[in-house]
């Protein structure tokens, strides 16, 4: 959702506050597709700080539905999000871009929601996501859960550099 933000940028100590709903119906990140359990709406507050420089504070509360890094079972990853990001609409967007500040949420002088929240949900989004600290995986074989139940498949894992050594016992074992 856009918000226009010119009244505020050119009136002095103006506050405005906005209950915004999310409207991205899946989060879209690193080839993968993750739909929501929870999408509350955003609470912004944006403030005038003078000489065309607005405050931008929002929070809001989210939930993934992922799946476990080891043994993909789906889950539900929360996330409280709050941010304070203040804008300086003096500096162009060359200038944003050679002072490396990544305001692609700033169109104009119109606020992209969605785009801020995505922003917010990648730098927390973690690099790998387990339903337990205890969790097994799944049977590189037989495809078995392993929290779940076991199985009788060998699991042995050689050292690719050792098949030569093997081949020899092999090959001369007795019978």
């Amino acid at each position: 959702m856009l918000i226009s933000l010119t009244e505020i940028i050119y009136s002095g100590g103006k506050s405005e506050q906005y209950t915004v709903p999310i409207e991205m119906e899946k989060f879209i990140y690193d080839g993968n597709s993750y739909d929501f359990a929870r999408k509350d709406p955003v609470n912004l507050t944006v403030s005038n700080l003078g000489d065309k420089r607005v405050l931008i504070e929002g929070s809001t509360k989210i939930a993934l539905k992922v799946n476990c890094s080891r043994c993909v079972k789906e889950l539900q990853y929360p996330m409280d999000i709050s941010f304070t990001k203040d804008i300086d609409f003096n500096l162009s967007d060359d200038d944003r871009t050679k002072n490396l500040d990544e305001t692609n949420y700033i169109i104009g002088n119109n606020l992209d929601v969605d785009i801020l929240i995505r922003n917010e949900i990648i730098i927390g989004f973690p690099m790998k996501l387990l339903c337990s600290e205890d969790c097994k995986g799944i049977c590189m074989h037989c495809g078995a859960n392993l929290n779940e139940k076991s199985c009788d498949c060998d699991n042995t894992v050689l050292d690719p550099r050792m098949s030569k050594i093997l081949d020899i016992f092999n090959n001369f074992k007795e019978v």
